[in-house]
């Protein structure tokens, strides 16, 4: 990576990162309507990769609506609308996908998509602690990426997965982890949690499912053979190459929260 597009990919990072923390402090439905967007880019990215350029935007409405539930709790009549939409979407997307694409990589899109974004509602949601567990999410997926990065610029070494990604090395797999567990533990602090050693341990699993994250968007980029998911965000490349571990680590973090009971207060 040049120069110039290290600083592009650093000014990225600080102009879009103060919006994304303001959304997940006021929480609902602030939080909710960024994720309904978000939703939405993501799918629009995942139809371009997959190969489906027939254009009517089924999924993504799928994805909104099946989002909306969660803006509104107590309309439960609005879920079966939205998973009746979710199905006739698969159905249209498998019938109408072009010689290039493959039906079944719609299907996938909308679970790929849609389940991390309900995740980050349960994370965010997850009792009195939401905000400083979604935070404490949002610090491992960081500090994992930015490790991960640094490490394997600064130490090399040998590849992880070769055959999937070229640029990741084994220094920036544990460098991820070591950066994940330190801004965990800076988050802890900033809250008075009591258990580090809980809060490592978790933030050491999540860190390693976000970095699985990165190199499963790898492997998807290579089935399809672009270089990334789209061009929205510059230094970066698409929604989808920036929030591909996120997308991998809510759903753990949110199983977390669902065994345990609660959010980083109760670990």
């Amino acid at each position: 990576m040049t120069w110039s597009n290290l600083q592009l990919r650093i000014l990225s990072g600080l102009v879009l990162a103060p919006p994304v923390l303001a959304v997940a402090y006021f929480g609902s439905p602030w939080f909710n309507i960024f994720l309904c967007v978000l939703a939405a880019l993501l799918a629009w990215e995942w139809e371009r990769m997959c190969g489906n350029t027939f254009g009517v935007p089924m999924v993504k409405i799928a994805l909104w609506s099946t989002i909306a539930i969660f803006m509104m709790p107590d309309r439960p009549q609005f879920a079966g609308a939205a998973i009746a939409l979710g199905l006739v979407s698969v159905w249209w997307s498998a019938n109408r996908f072009n010689a290039k694409g493959d039906p079944k990589w719609s299907a996938l899109g909308l679970l790929y998509i849609a389940v991390p974004c309900i995740s980050l509602v349960i994370v965010r949601g997850g009792g009195i602690q939401g905000p400083e567990t979604l935070l404490w999410l949002l610090a491992v997926v960081w500090g994992t990426d930015i490790g991960a990065y640094g490490f394997g610029r600064i130490i090399g070494g040998p590849l992880l997965a070769p055959r999937i990604s070229p640029r990741k090395t084994w220094a920036g797999f544990f460098g991820g982890i070591l950066s994940a567990v330190g801004l965990a533990c800076a988050v802890g602090l900033l809250y008075e949690i009591s258990n580090f050693v809980m809060l490592a341990g978790v933030s050491v699993g999540v860190s390693i499912i976000s970095q699985m994250g990165d190199l499963f968007e790898s492997s998807l980029k290579r089935r399809f053979n672009v270089k990334d998911s789209g061009n929205l965000i510059p230094g970066h490349g698409g929604v989808l190459d920036r929030v591909d571990g996120l997308l991998a680590a809510a759903p753990a973090a949110a199983l977390v929260i669902i065994l345990l009971g609660g959010g980083i207060g109760v670990w």
